[in-house]
């Protein structure tokens, strides 16, 4: 259950406003002073914190400045003699919001919904995170590389925030995932997750796409349509690749995100909406911005939180679990189960993968339909076939210039192909004790995870 603290040093105030939030199912702790409050903070970490400004030992913000206890939780500031200035200071500490007296029943119970949701929200980012140590998952993402828990950090800090978020990296590094993964993880959840990709429509077609358009305001303009931004309401608008939106139409986005207010092509009436923006580009954002292709004034309006995705090359771990879960994938829509031979997953983890993720799911999806049920090397497209280590019979072909360590992990690795992961034949035909190989493939491992 969620906890709440309520501090008022007005008894009938404390009490009515206590069985408020208790009606929403919290449970409630009281505090008449700030010494009060602070005694409570050291043995309990409350959700949400509802505290008068004046209290008999001094203000209700001191605690947002002196307690750590409160970090983490939503600060709401209750006062019967608000101000313009004493709302933005409490605002500027640090408070959620805050609620004038007498308090407005509904918009408390709107605040404590939120509330709830951000504390389960809380509760699967813990559980993603738990995932990841022990599957090298994050949601729909997949990779345990440094690289990628960076990502995951930041994912997981800026989802329940309303900060608008600017994804920049190479094609094919995942990017509409991570801006789905910050949707999911958000207060808006529920809401729409709409993308649309900018660099696919032309330019005399996306201010309709983006705003709508009312009946008339143009030809084949038969009827008023709703735009992106109107669909996406109470969600998430996913601007795709923004940087190859037309520069004139870029100023209309610009405003529109400032004002919350557009114009429906052909309309004369502003439009209100309630949309957090997730944008991506495949280029360097201050390249883009010097080349003209990026308003500036845009720039820092959509890099409210930038992140930056690695491209695979600089992630060598995680490919061979990437095209492990695009394999469980096809094998589930497939009538018969196949797998990977040690000399594919060799020549995958060789290759740099220019084309990023979406190039090894396409090279595993073409690997698939053309094996039967072993997938090697000879099954992937011909760019990764180069790097495959060369086999005839039971002989492997090493190229001069692999290390001996390598050079053992591969010979490791097509033994036990060879034999079908029987470890005690493999060790014979290396001519090494069981437990020898044992403690090598252990090796292996342990570096794999460092």
């Amino acid at each position: 259950m969620p906890i709440a603290l309520v501090v008022e040093d007005d008894e009938a105030s404390r009490m009515a406003l206590g069985d408020l939030v208790r009606r929403e199912g919290f449970d409630v702790g009281i505090a008449a002073s700030l010494s009060e409050a602070r005694a409570l903070l050291e043995s309990e970490r409350p959700d949400v914190i509802l505290c008068d400004l004046r209290l008999p030992d001094g203000l209700g913000t001191e605690l947002l400045v002196d307690s750590a206890a409160v970090d983490g939780a939503e600060f709401i500031l209750v006062t019967g003699n608000a101000t313009v200035e004493s709302a933005v200071e409490a605002l500027r500490l640090g408070a959620h919001d805050y609620l004038t007296k007498p308090v407005d029943v509904a918009r408390l119970r709107s605040l404590l919904a939120g509330v709830r949701r951000t504390r389960r929200l809380r509760s699967e980012v813990s559980s993603l995170r738990s995932q990841l140590r022990e599957m090298g998952r994050f949601g729909p993402m997949v990779g345990a590389s440094p690289a990628m828990q960076t990502v995951y950090t930041l994912v997981e800090k800026v989802a329940p925030s309303a900060a608008s978020v600017l994804i920049f990296g190479e094609s094919g590094t995942g990017k509409e995932l991570v801006a789905r993964s910050i949707h999911d993880l958000s207060a808006r959840s529920s809401g729409p997750f709409v993308p649309i990709n900018c660099g696919a429509i032309s330019a005399s077609l996306m201010e309709s796409e983006l705003f709508g358009h009312e009946k008339g305001s143009f030809t084949g303009a038969a009827a008023r349509k709703k735009g992106l931004f109107e669909i996406a309401s109470g969600g998430t608008l996913f601007l795709d690749e923004v940087t190859e939106m037309p520069p004139e139409l870029q100023v209309k986005l610009l405003r529109a995100l400032e004002t919350g207010e557009f114009l429906r092509v052909g309309g004369t009436e502003a439009v209100t909406v309630d949309v957090r923006i997730v944008a991506s580009t495949n280029r360097v954002p201050e390249d883009a911005v010097e080349e003209g292709k990026l308003r500036q004034d845009l720039y820092y309006r959509l890099r409210g939180f930038p992140i930056g995705l690695p491209p695979l090359r600089a992630r060598d771990r995680d490919v061979e679990e990437i095209a492990a879960v695009v394999l469980e994938q096809l094998n589930a829509d497939a009538t018969n189960a196949k797998e990977l031979t040690g000399e594919a997953l060799e020549a995958m983890r060789r290759y740099s993968w220019p084309g990023n993720v979406r190039e090894l799911r396409n090279a595993m999806q073409q690997a698939f339909l053309m094996a039967g049920e072993r997938i090697d090397a000879e099954h992937l497209p011909s760019e990764l076939r180069e790097n495959a280590p060369r086999r005839r019979g039971t002989l492997v072909e090493i190229r001069i210039g692999t290390s001996l360590d390598d050079a053992e992990r591969l010979l490791i690795d097509e033994t036990l192909v060879e034999v079908g992961g029987d470890k005690k034949r493999a060790a014979e035909i290396l001519g090494i004790s069981l437990k020898t190989l044992y403690n090598k493939l252990k090796r292996k491992a342990d570096e794999e995870d460092e």
